[in-house]
């Protein structure tokens, strides 16, 4: 061995040489190695090399762990703090969408071109909105892993994603709407109330599914909204996916509606039949969003509705409140929206009837 340069003669007869790529998770040295016929040979392999990464140390940082290492950590470490939906979605985006590309790369070897490459991949086979949500997952475990100095910068955080065009949203004319809660108003067993709430309140599948007859207030009139019950990606099964019974996703998802007399009676109705604590529920347990969502479209179709979704009933109350003059703010805290802002953004073409009774107004005045 030549002092201090790592270089050695092995028994085989071969040179061998060691450079320093980084340190493990554990803080040890990761090593690499170079083979040669001759101590020269190997020397001049390894020069190049040990430049190269004392330049990654000093731009990039000292860690090697690999991506995947890292990720895995960090999902650890955030479980107990974020819903266990939010980290099923972390955890399956990461290791359906993400390891694929990147997980054996060191964190920090990691580029904007390794980047750029998981772009291309992900545009393959999924839609610009999921590959921003991706995104933002990849970026904040990187930023976490510059916040534990694992790495000096995050190599994504400049990467130039594709814009999400914003889809219309589509809400159903007042007539379809008729046709649709009359239909829903003589389906036996009461399965047509869930698509009534959903008309007359503007919840969401998953918070009908977890709706319990002690969120009712009938002396106030008042819904409380404070659960949800969805499926999700399964964690520690062989199960793809387990149904989460869990509370609103945001500060702002939990709430109190108003219930309007016609609601009002249909729930009264519904509860002299009812035998267990959850509004609708299936032996004893909260009604799975997918039977919720069957019966729907059992009934859409007696309305000869094509291609609309449940969500759509969300969207029709909406429109219903902000073609009534609702104001934003109220219409926006019976959804639940995080700021006013959403809603506009959200329903901006329900609104152009309101922009057009201004500009009538102005004209009007200035005439």
């Amino acid at each position: 061995m030549r002092k201090g340069e790592n270089i050695y003669l092995r028994k085989d007869g071969r040179w061998e040489g060691r450079y320093q790529r980084g340190r493990k998770a554990n803080g040890r040295i990761r090593y690499g190695y170079v083979y040669g016929k001759s101590y020269t040979e190997v020397k001049q392999k390894i020069f190049p090399l040990r430049v190269h990464y004392s330049t990654l140390h000093q731009t990039r940082g000292v860690s090697s762990e690999s991506f995947e290492e890292w990720a895995t950590q960090w999902l650890e470490e955030i479980q107990g703090e974020v819903k266990t939906s939010t980290f099923s979605s972390y955890f399956y985006k990461l290791k359906r969408y993400v390891f694929p590309t990147i997980k054996h790369i060191p964190l920090n070897e990691l580029s904007g071109e390794l980047g750029k490459l998981l772009l291309k991949e992900l545009q393959k086979k999924l839609a610009r909105s999921t590959i921003q949500v991706i995104f933002r997952i990849v970026n904040k475990c990187l930023n976490n892993a510059k916040k534990n100095g694992k790495i000096i910068t995050n190599p994504f955080s400049e990467i130039q994603l594709p814009k999400v065009k914003r889809k219309k949203v589509s809400a159903l004319t007042l007539s379809e709407q008729m046709e649709l809660m009359e239909i829903a108003q003589k389906e036996k067993k009461d399965r047509g109330l869930p698509v009534l709430l959903a008309l007359h309140s503007g919840m969401r599948i998953g918070e009908i599914a977890a709706l319990k007859w002690e969120d009712i207030d009938f002396d106030s009139n008042l819904i409380h909204v404070n659960h949800t019950y969805q499926r999700i990606g399964a964690l520690n099964s062989n199960d793809k996916t387990q149904l989460i019974f869990t509370e609103s996703k945001t500060d702002s998802s939990i709430r109190v509606i108003p219930i309007g007399k016609i609601l009002k009676k249909l729930l009264l109705k519904h509860r002299k039949n009812s035998k267990t604590s959850f509004v609708f529920s299936t032996n004893g347990h909260p009604c799975e969003p997918r039977l919720l969502t069957y019966h729907f479209h059992q009934i859409r179709k007696k309305a000869n509705l094509q291609k609309i979704h449940f969500h759509q009933l969300r969207h029709t109350f909406a429109t219903r409140c902000l073609e009534s003059k609702g104001d934003i703010s109220s219409v926006s805290a019976l959804l639940g929206h995080s700021s006013t802002q959403m809603t506009l953004d959200t329903y901006v073409h329900a609104l152009m009837e309101q922009r057009i009774h201004v500009i009538s107004k102005m004209e009007k005045m200035i005439s």
